[in-house]
């Protein structure tokens, strides 16, 4: 079956010329005359039977129809070219195209991945940010990391590391006191993180407390975020050392209380199970958890 599309020529054409209101700049733009500008443009108001532009002795204007379907075209006309874009870099290479949760890409892996790159040059490895689990069926992802419980239909999955958060603030509020004893953190506001709504209840409960407010607070999504607004002395929050490592050696942050969170949840790397025979995606799933297994092992 045909499908009902305008030709790319006359789209482009035409969001050319909405975007600068103009036939003869949009004809500038694309190298093409302003007789040939128009023509597709005339041609695309007829196959859509919709008029796009206002014609007057003053130039052109987007009718509200025109203004509506060039935001449209300009965002598929996008998307085709960033696909475009991508198809051409991997063309003869290898590719792994990784989502990860953000913090954890940023503040741990990122720093080890030059070491990938110098063993494997061959394998260029791209990071997309992704917090929840998804449909690899509906992406062009061949692996991701994440946090959580390795439940993941269709995928193989490899452990790499847990959180084990503690109670970090500025150092500010310790007021030159080494530690914060549990009851006067329940004191102090506590920063929550939107994806782990029961972690501080579960902190205070794993040291025998019950705290009424244990989640009330400003909640965050990411670690990052939890880390800024600690650093800034709005409150205490419960964050994995690991994820804060150059914070805790420069003394922005501290450690409050060295009581961490156990949990059964860990980071993992999660492989679909079409993909496990790739030889790009087993030297780098070998790679990172060869890397998790050294990092745990010096905590």
């Amino acid at each position: 079956m045909r499908r009902k599309i305008p030709s790319t020529t006359a789209l482009v054409c035409f969001e050319a010329a909405a975007r600068n209101e103009s036939f003869t700049k949009a004809a500038q733009e694309l190298a093409l005359t302003q007789g040939a500008v128009c023509r597709q443009i005339g041609g695309l108001e007829a196959f859509l039977n919709v008029e796009l532009f206002r014609r007057s002795r003053r130039g052109v204007k987007l009718t509200e129809a025109g203004l509506s379907y060039s935001r449209q075209v300009a965002t598929q006309l996008d998307a085709v070219e960033r696909d475009t874009l991508s198809v051409m870099r991997q063309q003869g290479a290898n590719v792994i195209e990784l989502a990860v949760v953000p913090t954890f890409g940023t503040q741990w892996l990122l720093p080890r991945l030059k070491d990938f790159q110098q063993q494997h040059p061959e394998v260029t490895v791209n990071l997309t940010n992704r917090t929840r689990p998804f449909l690899f069926a509906d992406t062009t992802f061949d692996a991701a990391i994440y946090y959580g419980d390795a439940d993941w239909s269709g995928t193989q999955s490899h452990r790499l590391m847990g959180e084990n958060p503690v109670p970090v603030c500025s150092p500010a509020l310790l007021c030159n006191q080494g530690t914060l004893a549990p009851q006067r953190i329940a004191q102090l506001p506590l920063l929550q993180q939107s994806t782990r709504p029961y972690a501080w209840r579960q902190w205070f409960s794993s040291i025998g407390m019950n705290v009424e407010r244990d989640m009330t607070g400003p909640r965050y999504e990411l670690f990052s975020m939890l880390a800024q607004a600690a650093m800034h002395e709005m409150g205490i929050a419960l964050i994995p050392p690991f994820l804060i490592q150059r914070e805790l050696e420069e003394g922005r942050l501290v450690v409050a209380n060295r009581h961490a969170l156990s949990s059964d949840k860990a980071y993992y790397l999660m492989i679909p199970e079409r993909k496990v025979e790739s030889a790009s995606l087993r030297a780098f799933r070998d790679w990172l958890v060869g890397q998790a297994q050294a990092y745990t092992a010096k905590i």
